[in-house]
């Protein structure tokens, strides 16, 4: 509990010049606050359960100030994607946003759009992704988009604990 009620504070004296124009974005953000994040994440993914299926029960939260503002789990197939509906869920204000998502963002548009490029039209500025998507349309293709974009992404978050959570329900025969 201590940790999810001091993860907002930031001692702006301690920013430098870069981070003040931007106070809220955690490229520096401490490690116990990144893997706080992602376990909400992959907790946000195991409601996704059993509608998403034959989809993966991805999760998604979205942070701004230290606070989660949004979060959104994978829908029944061809609805919306982790990312998609915690960004539809999005208060108006949002800004300088950093995403926690425990499978790569799709690149691709299938069933639904890609979520990279969605992601795209929303204030993002860091990406934290769980594990890369096997797909062989994605692979780094989702990721791509992201750093293109000039979105900081850090990849294999919490690997081990996204996997028991999501392996099972990822496709790898294409």
């Amino acid at each position: 509990m201590a940790l999810a009620k001091n993860l907002g504070t930031i001692k702006k004296n301690r920013l430098s010049t870069k981070q003040k124009r931007h106070p809220f974005i955690f490229i520096n953000m401490k490690k116990e606050e990144i893997n706080f994040f992602m376990r909400e994440a992959i907790l946000e993914g195991k409601k996704a359960l059993p509608d998403c299926l034959p989809n993966p029960p991805i999760g998604c939260v979205i942070v701004q100030d230290g606070k989660i503002i949004s979060r959104g789990h994978t829908n029944k197939p061809g609805s919306d994607h982790a990312e998609a509906m915690a960004l539809k869920l999005l208060p108006k204000d949002a800004k300088d946003l950093t995403l926690f998502v425990t499978l790569e963002p799709c690149s691709f548009f299938g069933r639904t759009p890609s979520c990279a490029k969605t992601m795209l039209q929303y204030p993002v500025k860091k990406v934290y992704v769980g594990t890369l998507d096997p797909h062989p349309k994605n692979q780094g293709a989702g990721i791509k988009i992201l750093t293109d974009a000039n979105i900081e992404v850090e990849t294999a978050v919490l690997e081990k604990e996204v996997l028991e959570s999501i392996e099972s329900y990822l496709l790898h025969d294409f």
